[in-house]
């Protein structure tokens, strides 16, 4: 299992000596493509990322999660994870320091922490994949995605919800 890197990289390289392809110019060419679409999007990344500390450190995520507390435990999401569901469409290390916070103070056993895991792997940034494919390919039509994007979003907190109450 540990040749598995060391092999894929020998077979590309002799791939591309067998069909004559300029491996180096080529990957070359490559890191360009990259930093380029880094510099492209890295305006809007900055923005979505210190978005998501903003509303983490300053405790709006956690107001917002007193504010829809009554409304999500009738459908049986647990309150402790509500900042988690708030900060996930944005932030994917963002979401990853609020799932270690809840498994520290529930601990791993408990419901809200499997269903926080649960969430993690089973829902997307959102809101940060979009920025990135569209920042990119300049596509300005948005509003079907977005809608559909935070319906697969909620879908995803209900199923994680369920699956969590269920299975623990």
């Amino acid at each position: 299992m540990a040749y598995i890197i060391p092999l894929l990289i020998i077979i590309v390289f002799a791939l591309a000596l067998k069909n004559r392809v300029p491996v180096y110019q080529t990957f070359i060419e490559g890191v360009e493509e990259g930093l380029k679409t880094v510099a492209a999007i890295f305006p809007a990344l900055v923005a979505i990322l210190a978005a998501a500390a903003m509303l983490r450190e300053s405790g709006g995520a956690d107001l917002l999660a007193r504010l829809l507390a009554p409304l999500t435990s009738r459908v049986g999401i647990p309150s402790e994870i509500l900042p988690l569901i708030l900060i996930r469409p944005l932030s994917g290390g963002g979401s990853i320091g609020l799932l270690t916070d809840v498994v520290k103070n529930y601990g791993a056993g408990s419901t809200a922490a499997r269903t926080a895991c649960i969430l993690c792997a089973s829902t997307e940034t959102t809101f940060y994949t979009i920025m990135v494919y569209f920042r990119r390919t300049k596509v300005q039509y948005t509003k079907r995605v977005l809608a559909a994007a935070v319906l697969g979003d909620i879908a995803g907190v209900l199923c994680a919800a369920w699956l969590g109450k269920i299975n623990f």
